[in-house]
């Protein structure tokens, strides 16, 4: 009796022991596992922060953990997913002072997109404009590439001028926003070393605030320039419409591209009308072949959008046609004959002032206007007989503001359909921003 108890006894202290090596290995093993797991995230976080280093040169933009992005969208979230594109998904979240921001997360992991991803925090991290959408930080970790922006409640021009979005915007705003729009660009070219030439300007990628302000966004194709030389040559790239046909043909990128996309731009504001519209007649697709064509037999008059009632004053009209001849200079099939970007902004504001003007000197303006451009478009640019000169001593402009202004997310399931930074539209199928397209042999030359 005694053997067989003994025997018990060596039994149990005999399973006691494996059981407790089991149990001891299993607490090694799970140790080991978030030691190895921590060392990757540590070794993730200094490899983003070492990335971000060497595109910035320097730790000035912040570096946000992904657990941090993570919770701020309640994991990316499809109630905060505010928009979608060919290159990511821009979600509404809260990080640490509860204040809302744009977190876009990058789609392709690839080598193409982490370059973009550089190249837009090199570039956002070297300018400084309160026309131009501030990057607040960026996540690199876990094989994913995340920016984050400050939030724009009332989206983009694009959304209100094709309806999409708020109400009709009056004439006053849409040239305020041209205006604004013209100095960030214009702060790019000129003060700049070297110039940065943004390559994606269109109505899509200028933002607008809780009080209308206009902040232009994107930066993923944008490129420095060259101070030595007029242009440089790279692969053409950017939105199908906006394109400049020189630098489509040639491969020679210059200030003077990002001036005909904003031309086309200058063009949308006007007439609302969608830059490329397969219902449109085939000659007229593209909007830009479309206006240089209207505008230079003098009937641009046929493009502007009715919701501005051009003919309620007489300000309102000469202003209008005195920014379709400017657009019209801006789509000069030649660089040369285009403006650049800071006699593009000069002449905005002199439009602007001239609301101030007295009555009768805005009615001779119309009629001038309405003179120099009748003669059909034979090449050469079209020059206004006569201009309104800056008031001076302005203290104050005519107010720009809607009445309606929108809240900052009041509530999250009305906010779905609209995007507050631009995440490349989707373009036939969600492919966009293509690196040629065939639209642009509709373009007059």
């Amino acid at each position: 009796m005694s053997g067989r108890c003994g025997g018990t006894t060596r039994v149990g202290v005999l399973v006691g022991g494996i059981l407790a090596g089991a149990f001891l290995m299993a607490a090694v093993g799970i140790i080991c596992f978030f030691l190895q797991r921590r060392s990757r995230h540590l070794k993730n976080q200094m490899s983003g922060k070492r990335l971000l280093n060497e595109a910035t040169g320097s730790s000035s933009v912040p570096f946000f953990p992904y657990k941090d992005i993570e919770r701020a969208t309640n994991g990316f979230s499809e109630k905060q997913r505010l928009g979608t594109g060919a290159y990511g998904t821009v979600y509404a979240g809260k990080l640490h002072n509860d204040e809302w921001v744009a977190i876009k997360k990058i789609r392709h992991r690839d080598p193409e997109s982490a370059q973009q991803v550089m190249n837009e925090v090199k570039l956002l991290s070297s300018v400084s404009h309160p026309n131009l959408l501030r990057l607040l930080g960026c996540c690199i970790e876990n094989g994913e590439h995340i920016l984050v922006y400050e939030y724009m409640p009332n989206g983009t021009l694009s959304q209100h001028l094709q309806r999409e979005k708020g109400a009709v915007l009056p004439w006053t705003v849409r040239l305020t926003i041209a205006a604004e729009t013209s100095h960030a660009i214009t702060h790019l070219h000129t003060a700049m070393n070297p110039p940065i030439y943004h390559r994606d300007i269109k109505s899509s990628n200028i933002l607008l605030d809780i009080n209308f302000n206009s902040k232009v966004a994107d930066f993923g194709l944008s490129r420095f320039g060259m101070m030595d030389d007029s242009h440089i040559s790279t692969a053409p790239q950017g939105t199908p419409g906006y394109v400049d046909p020189q630098y489509h043909q040639n491969y020679h990128l210059s200030d003077k591209s990002d001036v005909y996309s904003f031309g086309v731009v200058l063009v949308e504001i006007i007439s609302a009308l969608k830059v490329v519209d397969f219902s449109r007649p085939h000659s007229e697709i593209n909007l830009a072949a479309l206006a240089i064509d209207r505008i230079g037999k003098g009937r641009v008059d046929e493009i502007i959008d009715p919701f501005l009632e051009p003919n309620r004053d007489a300000w309102t009209l000469s202003s209008i046609h005195r920014v379709a001849e400017l657009a019209f200079r801006c789509l000069a099939f030649h660089r040369d004959m285009r403006p650049t970007m800071m006699e593009v902004s000069d002449e905005l504001e002199q439009i602007r002032a001239s609301s101030w003007a007295p009555l009768e000197d805005n009615m001779c303006v119309a009629s001038s206007v309405a003179s120099s451009v009748s003669s059909p478009y034979n090449g050469s640019e079209i020059s206004l007989s006569s201009t309104i000169a800056k008031m001076a001593g302005i203290g104050s402009r005519r107010s720009v503001v809607p009445c309606k202004t929108v809240d900052v997310l009041p509530e999250m399931d009305e906010s779905m359909d609209s995007s507050p930074v631009s995440v490349q539209d989707p373009w036939l199928s969600e492919q966009s921003s293509p690196s040629t397209n065939s639209l642009l042999g509709n373009v007059a030359r």
